[in-house]
């Protein structure tokens, strides 16, 4: 049978889950790391404009108590959804673990001092990329954006390259994340952390 799956996956325990979100969630992200699944980085962004919604896979950079932080073009489509409404969705799958993490939450830029960071550590050649590219735009043909690769190359030379202003981080903030743990006979175990107004609640969803 097409799509067919069985889930066999360790039962989840709210009591037992961290007090806060961003905690288990690092816990999770490890665990995914550690069984070797490739890229557990990568999420889904959907972000939503004149009630469209659009998603798109990004890898996340960065997490901390605030939040989930990843990079783009300030210019691209996500980045005039973001300006135009600063809320977003994340949805992280580990299929090889059989579970899944659901946030819903707002999001601003991050700081300068922590994009030009971040910017540093990237490989040359995607630090030529984010200069040259227009993210999102039409371009007429492929050459077009290898030329300006090219000549970006040549203009930079061995030297540094300055982050553009056009180039920098979000921060989703979460106000809802969802931890789903796949169990037999489809009882699938899915735990909530709501804010509500100074603290987080957890509880137990119908699967």
């Amino acid at each position: 049978m097409i799509g067919r799956s069985d889930y066999s996956g360790a039962p989840l325990d709210p009591a037992k889950m961290a007090a806060k979100p961003m905690a288990e969630f690092g816990d999770w992200l490890a665990a995914a790391n550690e069984a070797g699944l490739p890229q557990p980085n990568a999420m889904s962004l959907a972000t939503t404009v004149d009630n469209r919604p659009s998603v798109r896979t990004v890898l996340l950079k960065g997490h901390d108590k605030d939040g989930f932080v990843f990079y783009s073009n300030y210019g691209s489509r996500k980045g005039r959804h973001l300006e135009d409404n600063p809320r977003a969705a994340l949805s992280f799958n580990w299929l090889g673990l059989h579970r899944a993490v659901r946030v819903e939450g707002t999001v601003a830029r991050v700081s300068d001092e922590e994009s030009d960071a971040y910017y540093a550590t990237r490989p040359r050649g995607a630090q030529l990329a984010a200069g040259i590219s227009r993210q999102s735009d039409v371009i007429h043909d492929y050459e077009q954006l290898e030329r300006a690769f090219v000549a970006a190359a040549e203009k930079f030379g061995d030297g540094p390259i300055p982050r553009p202003e056009y180039w920098g981080g979000y921060r989703v903030t979460p106000e809802i994340v969802e931890f789903w743990q796949g169990r037999p006979d489809r009882l699938h175990h899915r735990v909530r952390y709501r804010w509500d107004e100074s603290e987080w609640i957890r509880e137990w969803l119908s699967p």
